[in-house]
């Protein structure tokens, strides 16, 4: 793929991730990352991304690891309760995450349903990215 085809992939991410932060109450901050770590679009300002991405990324890891060995199925989500917010985190298909950051008031029940339509059009984003 070329390097203007990946930048609109980009863009086009980013956008849908400043679009969930604009949807649900409370969210301050987005990371789409590889599952090894590298971030592939971000739209939080305040954060580090290349240190959230990579700790996300283990945090998944061990999600899934924890889920496989307790046998209660897939794994839906990694949640951080903070004194001052959360950090959940999903994985967006087999080789990606979506990190979400929020505030103490963040809408928990809006955020589950809005970031599972984010998951889909990320990973899809993602995949016209590996076909090309």
């Amino acid at each position: 793929m070329g390097e203007g085809n990946e930048a609109m992939v980009q863009d086009e991410i980013v956008r849908e991730l400043a679009g969930l932060r604009e949807r649900v109450m409370g969210v301050t901050g987005t990371v789409v990352a590889a599952s090894d770590g590298l971030v592939v679009a971000s739209d939080s300002p305040q954060v580090r991304d290349q240190a959230l991405a990579a700790l996300a990324a283990a945090g998944l890891g061990l999600g899934k690891r924890t889920a496989g060995e307790v046998a209660l199925g897939p794994l839906a989500e990694v949640e951080f309760r903070c004194q001052g917010g959360h950090v959940v985190v999903y994985a967006v298909g087999a080789e990606a995450l979506l990190a979400v950051m929020g505030d103490e008031g963040m809408d928990g029940p809006t955020l589950a349903k809005e970031s599972s339509r984010t998951i889909e059009r990320v990973g899809a984003l993602l995949e016209v990215t590996e076909a090309v």
